[in-house]
């Protein structure tokens, strides 16, 4: 868990001249559509950096110009990275669903430890990185 060489990898950071090797699709659990909150500015940020994001909110229809989707298994397409924005309790199931869906890379916001169901989706074949900020990683990787 929280291996740096696997945090670069789930950003894309596989640099070549400052941009990503290839755009990354994330399924952002628990976005908002308030701006304040951090599950919001931080996907926003992805999403100028050339991310694509897939919201995953039973409360919304649309967020950040996308179509939002009930869960996991709601998605038009499997995403590269599971981007959780949820209480700690919530993990289990998303661990679940992203085990029953055969995803592989789970990244767990800053603040947010489950050490339970880290384990459980890295048994499973999930690359966790947990308790960090995908905005400020980024941002790190990009030398900002």
């Amino acid at each position: 868990m929280n291996d740096p060489h696997i945090l670069r990898a789930m950003l894309g950071e596989t640099m070549l001249m400052g941009v990503a090797s290839r755009p990354r699709t994330l399924a952002v659990v628990g976005l908002s559509e308030r701006p304040e909150r951090p599950s919001h500015y931080v996907a926003a940020y992805m999403q100028q950096q050339g991310y694509r994001i897939l919201p995953v909110n039973p409360a919304l229809d649309v967020v950040l110009g996308e179509v939002a989707y009930p869960s996991l298994s709601a998605l038009p397409e499997p995403p590269d990275v599971v981007n959780v924005f949820r209480l700690p309790s919530f993990l289990p199931a998303i661990v679940d669903e992203m085990l029953e869906l055969r995803l592989a890379e789970l990244w767990v916001q800053q603040g947010i430890v489950h050490h339970e169901a880290a384990r459980r989706a890295e048994a499973g074949g999930i690359r966790v990185v947990m308790d960090r900020c995908i905005m400020v990683e980024h941002r790190r990787a990009r030398g900002r």
